[in-house]
């Protein structure tokens, strides 16, 4: 009996949850997992602004580029008035400085 409450107390809240998280908080969540120093959103923009220091955050980076959909990077990109043009320009020097691929800069 207590399963079933438990069950139909949390199923509407996760999906809520999920529906209320901002592409920001799922950006900030994703390239920060693995890393004990975190980056915010202005800091973010910095990286994606200034290739020096992209790759002084090269692990947050790569998971933005490597891990984050491109819509996602586009979005984050529009809300901080970032052209796509330069985000794309951001992931292929980003992409030349580590020696990946991403698909932004495909």
């Amino acid at each position: 009996m207590f399963v079933l409450i438990v069950e139909r107390a949390c199923v509407p809240y996760f999906k809520n949850l999920s529906n209320a998280m901002s592409p920001i908080v799922i950006i900030l969540t994703t390239i920060n997992a693995p890393y004990r120093t975190k980056l915010d959103a202005q800091a973010l923009v910095h990286c994606l602004t200034h290739p020096e220091a992209a790759r002084a955050a090269s692990g947050h980076m790569s998971a933005f580029f490597g891990e984050v959909s491109p819509d996602l990077q586009k979005a984050f990109a529009s809300e901080f008035h970032i052209s796509e043009a330069a985000l794309i320009s951001a992931a292929k020097t980003f992409g030349k400085y580590s020696g990946e691929t991403y698909p932004l800069a495909a």
